[in-house]
């Protein structure tokens, strides 16, 4: 859609909601389209019936209730005669107050969505809260500040039928690799173990599955039919119950002594006693796994390269041997023709311009009149937006309104860079919030109130009770999406040591697993907060060492002590989740890298600084690091979705490096 075609969509939606709003008795479509000079431009009468139909579809789908009815019962059923409107009560978001606490948990749950696709749903959602006392900046004062990552690119699609009930088909990759159609009726999704999954009704087998978002093949496409969800579907009870879908089994990975620092980590688990395997070879060290993804501790081992050998069950075994081979064969291909990678634009979802821009302007009417005489440039800042695009609204406000009643337009003036509206009652109140809007903050209030010391168990539970009846039947949507972000494999004594130096402003001594490097070390630091990237936990702290902020993943942190009181003049940490975890330096080298469709994710996960497409789909992106020396293991855990392209050395050592990992298994 051109810049033009979404300016006039979002004004007719704008004088679209105004005329709905201004009577309570309602307009005909013929009264609309009379009313509405924009409905004209289309080209036949049928076109502009369809227009109307997108557009009414379109607001109720933002939580605006448009309603529809009939004078003459014995009419009902005459489209020509159905009459609509919006009831004002029905349209206001409901008088509602939020203390500082609530408000402080309410801006947290929302700003666990700053980088996933439900983000400006969740940013929408505040904006309207604002009117009842919830600021977006009392977030900064939680020690801890949980995230959400949605890098799937099926995510929207899949929650849109999720909340819709629509049934959909994709290809899916099982687990054991086989590739087939699938066609499911969604009830629920959620965040477990750091992927996202689908559950519904499989109806070609009859049975109700679990899908991994990250394995689907194909873009998600909606089929006809409806369908209900059972009565007693719980997502948060389904989430739990994948811990049963893989029985529990013993593993073993040998592992070359002083190698395998953070696998070793994770060891612990019991010895198979009906395993009849042979000694570990002089000079190594054979670790047990208690597990429930084979597949996973597979990659693991793999990507420890020829300092590791997966040794027990079978399957595990064959796992490990597999990832190699892939990585190995993807790796030899000839290094194909690509134009030279552009700068990188993030392929996290946004939202659609006529929405975001249509909820701006809804929003923007209560804030000016609630606050007349705020600063342009100060409220620009608020909504997201420039100056310049702050002005193009306000002046669209200007002349939206009743096309026969000049008198029913808003008076809008902002020449002196301080904005005033008035003649505006009809939109003075915040519109109620949307599905995804509700679903955003339901969600993130679910997951803090899981998460141990993250808010106070009070505030969470009263602000997520006033919310889910301000919300009304929009809150529902919440309870068909869940995401837990448990710092599972990390001790309860060390995360709350952590907590207790960020609000105590401690030094801590910290004993840390360097994977890239394969060692321990030794740090000295001045904790600023804990915050996570999906199930993954991190500190971030002040790090003397390198007199610099570093991020430390807390599942690293071998041991932390007490070091005394933490240094006062130091940086603060940037509120905003951080956007890159990677801090780039003078001496940094960049990597080209091949991915696949399926291992696409990478070039968000790791920050790609520039992309190319390839002809077969592929593309080729430029990591930056620090040292390549992780890289051999990264390609070897993408196992044949990805390969380095350049500097041509290092492809070349990823060769060899793999060659001789696969020799563990021949």
């Amino acid at each position: 859609m051109s810049a033009k075609s979404a300016e006039k969509r979002t004004e007719r939606l704008l004088n679209l909601v105004i005329a709905l709003l201004s009577t309570r008795r309602g307009f005909t479509k013929q009264e609309l389209f009379e009313e509405i000079e924009l409905y004209s431009e289309a080209a036949t009468a049928e076109a502009r019936e369809k227009l109307f139909d997108r557009d009414k579809k379109f607001l109720r789908e933002q939580g605006i209730p448009v309603e529809s009815y009939s004078e003459d019962p014995l009419y009902e059923q005459d489209n020509s005669l159905q009459r609509y409107r919006i009831r004002s009560e029905e349209y206001r978001l409901p008088e509602v107050s939020f203390t500082p606490a609530e408000s402080a948990v309410l801006a947290l749950a929302a700003q666990m969505w700053e980088q996933a696709s439900l983000g400006s749903a969740a940013a929408r959602a505040l904006r309207k809260l604002r009117a009842r006392g919830v600021l977006a900046e009392d977030a900064a004062a939680s020690p801890v500040h949980p995230a959400i990552r949605t890098a799937d690119p099926n995510f929207d699609k899949v929650f849109r039928a999720v909340t819709n009930r629509t049934p959909i088909t994709f290809g899916y990759r099982a687990s054991n690799g086989t590739e087939s159609s699938r066609s499911v009726q969604p009830w629920g999704m959620g965040s477990r173990y750091g992927h996202w999954y689908l559950v519904g009704w499989d109806t070609d087998r009859n049975a109700e599955r679990w899908f991994r978002l990250s394995r689907m093949t194909t873009d998600v496409s909606a089929a006809r039919g409806s369908y209900s969800v059972p009565q007693d579907f719980d997502i948060h009870a389904s989430l739990a119950s994948l811990d049963t879908v893989f029985a529990p089994v013993a593993a073993a990975v040998d592992v070359r002594a002083g190698a395998g620092a953070e696998l070793r980590l994770r060891a612990g688990g019991s010895a198979d006693p009906e395993a009849a395997l042979p000694s570990p070879p002089s000079g190594w060290d054979r670790l047990w796994f208690t597990v429930t993804d084979l597949d996973a501790l597979a990659a693991d081992a793999a990507a420890l390269g020829s300092a590791a050998r997966a040794v027990h069950p079978p399957e595990l075994r064959t796992g490990a041997r597999t990832v190699l081979a892939r990585a190995r064969s993807f790796q030899a291909e000839p290094v194909p023709e690509f134009p030279a990678p552009a700068a990188a634009r993030s392929t996290a979802p946004k939202a659609a311009g006529a929405q975001e821009r249509l909820s701006r302007l809804l929003d923007l009417v209560p804030y000016v009149l609630a606050n007349q005489g705020a600063d342009l440039a100060e409220t620009a800042g608020r909504f997201g937006v420039s100056a310049e695009q702050l002005a193009s609204d306000l002046n669209l406000l200007f002349v939206s309104g009743p096309r026969y009643y000049p008198n029913g337009l808003m008076d809008v003036n902002f020449e002196t860079g301080e904005i005033y509206i008035d003649n505006a009652e009809n939109l003075s109140q915040p519109v109620r919030l949307s599905m995804d809007e509700a679903a955003a903050l339901v969600v993130g209030l679910d997951t803090l109130a899981a998460l141990p010391g993250a808010a106070p168990t009070d505030a969470v539970a009263s602000a997520h009770a006033k919310l889910t009846e301000a919300a009304g039947a929009a809150a529902g949507a919440g309870t068909s999406l869940a995401a837990e972000l448990l710092p599972g494999g990390i001790s309860p004594d060390l995360l709350k040591e952590l907590q207790q130096a960020v609000t105590g402003r401690r030094r801590l001594a910290i004993r840390y697993v360097v994977p890239s490097r394969d060692e321990v070390s030794d740090r000295v630091v001045d904790p600023r907060r804990i915050f996570s990237d999906n199930n993954i936990w991190y500190l971030d702290a002040w790090c003397h060492k390198a007199q610099a902020g570093r991020f430390f993943r807390v599942d690293r942190i071998l041991s932390a002590t007490d070091h005394g009181e933490a240094a006062g003049d130091l940086p603060v940490a940037d509120p905003q989740f951080p956007s890159s975890l990677f801090t780039p330096g003078e001496a940094d080298e960049f990597v080209t890298i091949r991915l696949l469709p399926d291992a696409a994710w990478a070039a968000d996960a790791y920050h790609a600084e520039r992309r190319a497409q390839l002809p077969d789909g592929s593309q080729a992106v430029v990591l930056r690091t620090a040292n390549t020396g992780w890289i051999p293991g990264f390609i070897a855990r993408l196992a044949g979705s990805g390969a380095v392209l350049d500097p041509e050395a290092l492809r070349l050592a990823t060769q060899a490096w793999l060659d001789e990992a696969a020799a563990n298994y021949e």
